[in-house]
């Protein structure tokens, strides 16, 4: 597996010395999960039905109890993921933020993922 490196912004990382990448590691995996939850349903014009499905599923009043399994799912659907070992996830009603924390066993071992949607 190869994953092309962001840097704090979430922008590519193009330094061109050779460490732009993520290989065979499960930082790899780590990054695949961030970047497979950032992404909408519908966003990528090359497979409309990638993505998570943040608008019909996940945002709203009553969603709460199903968009836990929704993220999982994605998860699990990472290349890379074998299982997922531990799931928590918290909202803030105040910043609107929902902040996931997930350790799963990749192809190359054990990796967490906080990340902040």
């Amino acid at each position: 597996m190869r994953m092309r490196k962001l840097d704090a912004n979430g922008d590519f990382t193009l330094t061109g010395n050779g460490n732009d990448y993520w290989i065979n590691c499960a930082q790899a995996v780590a990054q695949a999960i961030q970047c497979n939850l950032a992404l909408f349903q519908g966003e990528w014009f090359l497979d409309t039905s990638q993505g998570m499905p943040w608008r019909t599923g996940v945002l709203g009043k009553f969603t709460a109890p199903g968009y836990d399994t929704l993220i999982k799912e994605q998860i699990r659907q990472t290349i890379g993921v074998q299982s997922i070992t531990s799931y928590s996830s918290s909202s803030n009603p105040v910043t609107r933020a929902l902040t996931v924390n997930v350790t799963v066993q990749s192809v190359y071992g054990p990796v967490t993922v906080t990340t902040t949607l």
